[in-house]
């Protein structure tokens, strides 16, 4: 059996009260208590301070390129559809960047779950305003505060086609533990949204801020109904943040659908070696 120290590299260098330490060592529990070890995971990390723990979590890994991270996560799923594939990237990176994989990850149900680290701002790059960043928010980058609406993680995930979507927060260790878990365990696209402090650059959504306008979902929430899903997603729009399974059904992956692993993972196929015939098709 695993233990945290499996999935431990190197000392983080996050920012002292960073909300990205909460959420390290929440995927370290969540993939302990899974009886998982670091050679059954994969994970691809995007650019900014959530791509750090790239070398702070012992795990097959691959750090991408900005936004890019999606795509390279679901080419590992498809080479080995029996694998665990996690994603951990920024709001910006997988939401700005990123937004067009986003899209297409979640209509295609590909079996991988996806972390976000929000927090509203690029903080690697000193603070400039993420897309999710509220309306009037003055950063670097918007000193006469941000004029578009923020993108919501929740309903553009819901409205495309993600299987799973939760959302958590940074500053609630065991919540933020079970939801990794139920992502990772989900059959689908998992969406796992945590809201997360940036200490440094922003001085709105600090912990305080957070702790007064999350809520947890009752125990009798209807999570696999799709139209209170984005009734209750939308509270963003109020500055108001549920935290639990928002949303959750059950329908076939992007792999269960391919012919071409229905017998064997595709890593394991024999592999195509005669290219002088397969040159003759284009002479």
């Amino acid at each position: 059996m695993s233990n945290i120290q499996d999935f431990t590299g190197y000392t983080p260098t996050w920012c002292p009260g960073c909300g990205n330490h909460g959420i390290g060592i929440s995927v370290k529990s969540a993939l302990t208590q899974l009886n998982l070890a670091p050679s059954d995971v994969s994970v691809v990390f995007g650019i900014g301070c959530s791509g750090n723990m790239n070398d702070f979590l012992n795990v097959y890994a691959v750090h991408s390129l900005h936004g890019r991270s999606i795509p390279t996560a679901i080419g590992i799923k498809i080479a080995n559809h029996k694998s665990n594939v996690l994603v951990i990237a920024g709001d910006g990176d997988c939401l700005g960047e990123g937004g067009n994989h986003f899209l297409h990850g979640c209509r295609g149900n590909h079996d991988i779950t996806v972390i976000i680290h929000d927090n509203s701002v690029y903080g690697l790059t000193t603070g400039q305003a993420a897309p999710t960043a509220q309306k009037g928010y003055k950063s670097k980058s918007t000193p006469n505060g941000i004029i578009e609406t923020p993108i919501n993680p929740l309903t553009l995930a819901i409205s495309q086609g993600a299987t799973f979507v939760a959302q958590t927060f940074a500053g609630d260790a065991p919540h933020l533990i079970s939801m990794i878990k139920e992502g990772i365990t989900h059959k689908g696209f998992s969406l796992v949204n945590v809201l997360q402090p940036c200490v440094t650059f922003n001085k709105i959504n600090t912990y305080q801020y957070y702790r007064e306008k999350t809520y947890k979902l009752p125990s009798d929430y209807k999570k696999n109904n799709f139209n209170t899903a984005l009734t209750k997603a939308s509270e963003l729009n109020e500055e108001k943040f549920p935290l639990g399974v928002v949303y959750q059904i059950e329908k076939p992956t992007y792999t269960d659908q391919l012919s071409q692993v229905k017998e064997k993972i595709l890593g394991e196929k024999e592999r195509f070696t005669d290219f002088d015939q397969l040159l003759k098709e284009f002479i």
